[in-house]
């Protein structure tokens, strides 16, 4: 074990979007990254949600900046290079969806709800990515956080899988653009349901965890800590190796469709 522990990512700063409350990945891998010795550095949307999770932030470096405005994010570029030069990388925990209507057919999505959620779901990755460029350091990794599948047609996720896979996407071409000039790593870890306080706002989303409870091979469900820990695996030098990818963190969901249980519909 090295000075900077198994991880080897004490002592380093890692930015961290999406914090809301203790419910969030967010909030699961900031916990993670103190315990690994490293320091959080956290964005969040709005000054309300800055003083929301004032008790969760603590001490900690946090920053105001909602990536629908291109200035904000430029302007955080521009103070997270002065302020925290050599990030270790950063986590994108980003998303947003309209589901005010309620569940709606595919077909019946609205543009501009769907481009609304695509800016904000994906394309921020991009534009965080550029943004923070010249703050990361060379060896930086940089994880987005996902869906387990995106070609499974939940009905009520709707139009949030294409947008997902569009992130799923981002993450490689990133990867790919990066490599030209140094070796800051992107990948993915694709979850599966989680409860959090953003999947609340989804359509029938209880009925939807509770089925992928079941269709895990443990029969139980995912934990947002599991997904936390494979983030900081991928932030870590341990996983140089890993660019340009999407690991699955699912209790094994993906691969038990045709479980007895669920074919008879028991618990």
């Amino acid at each position: 074990m090295t000075e900077s522990g198994w991880l080897g990512l004490a002592g380093r700063e890692v930015l961290v979007t999406g914090l809301k409350n203790r419910k969030s990945v967010a909030w699961h891998v900031a916990s993670q990254l103190r315990e690994a010795g490293a320091r959080p550095v956290f964005v969040v949307r709005t000054d309300e949600r800055l003083e929301s999770a004032a008790k969760l932030i603590g001490d900690d470096p946090a920053y105001v900046c909602d990536v629908k405005d291109d200035d904000a994010v430029a302007r955080l570029g521009a103070v997270v290079a002065e302020k925290h030069p050599g990030l270790a990388g950063f986590v994108h925990s980003i998303a947003f969806a309209n589901y005010s209507d309620g569940w709606k057919p595919f077909h019946e999505t609205r543009k501009d709800d769907f481009l609304e959620a695509a800016g904000v779901s994906a394309f921020s990755l991009v534009a965080l990515a550029r943004a923070l460029r010249p703050a990361l350091a060379p060896d930086a990794s940089v994880v987005a956080i996902s869906i387990s599948s995106t070609t499974m047609a939940a009905e009520n996720y709707g139009y949030m899988a294409p947008i997902k896979a569009a992130l799923d996407s981002a993450v490689v071409f990133l990867a790919k653009s990066f490599s030209a000039e140094n070796e800051v790593r992107f990948n993915g870890v694709r979850a599966g349901l989680l409860k959090t306080s953003s999947s609340a706002g989804i359509p029938g989303y209880v009925d939807s965890w509770l089925h992928a409870e079941k269709a895990t091979f443990r029969g139980r469900g995912l934990d947002t800590a599991e997904v936390a820990s494979t983030v900081l695996f991928l932030l870590s030098p341990r996983s140089s190796g890993i660019n340009g990818q999407g690991v699955v963190v699912d209790a094994g969901m993906g691969s038990n469709y045709f479980d007895a249980r669920l074919m008879e519909g028991g618990a």
